[in-house]
């Protein structure tokens, strides 16, 4: 395994393979998404336009099997941006996490810890940003997609230091598996004040 950071453009060789990571992995629940390549252009294009966005890639013999991105929240889309603004937020102190995505068979080593370390550091080494946030979708109890045994990411989350915001969230669309077409999925914030590690 080698983790690799990159910023800005410098990830330009590995964006498709990113694409792909995501397309793969957000397959299954929660966010069941149907990967769509030009989506994934569009999405991750906003990451290698900002010339301090964070990619922190998992290697394994030159494979990518895991990635986790960030970037300032001022570079972000305005749907993340407006529930911020709405909170009174200024977007200039906030860095924004994408997401962390990872192949099944490398989870339970301690990547996911990497990948907060990395792109919580990175934010503090950039000397301006005083809180991390990101958003997760969110699914009802008996949603009856869920899979026996499912675990949700959120005791993971606030051991972290992050704390659900359940009256902050965003509408994102995508198309799920199995559906017609796309529709609009709520996704809930998790903030946490960044400072000293």
């Amino acid at each position: 395994m080698q983790i690799r950071t990159f910023t800005g453009d410098a990830v330009a060789p590995h964006l498709d393979d990113v694409a792909r990571l995501r397309i793969e992995v957000f397959r299954a629940f929660p966010y069941l998404y149907d990967g769509d390549v030009g989506y994934e252009a569009t999405y991750l294009a906003t990451y290698a336009r900002s010339p301090e966005s964070l990619f922190v890639l998992a290697f394994d013999d030159g494979r990518v099997v895991g990635a986790s991105t960030g970037l300032p929240l001022s570079d972000e889309t305005p749907s993340f941006q407006k529930p911020f603004i709405e909170r009174g937020f200024a977007l200039g102190r906030v860095f924004y996490f994408g997401e962390s995505v990872l192949l099944p068979a490398y989870r339970g080593q301690g990547l996911g810890h990497r990948f907060f370390d990395e792109r919580e550091d990175y934010a503090r080494r950039l000397g301006r940003f005083n809180t991390t946030a990101f958003c997760a979708v969110e699914r009802a109890e008996d949603d009856p997609r869920r899979p026996p045994g499912h675990r949700p990411n959120d005791e993971f989350w606030r051991k972290r230091g992050y704390v659900h915001q359940p009256d902050m969230h965003c509408a994102i669309e995508w198309k799920e598996v199995d559906a017609s077409a796309p529709n609009l999925h709520r996704l809930a914030f998790w903030l946490r004040a960044l400072g000293p590690r």
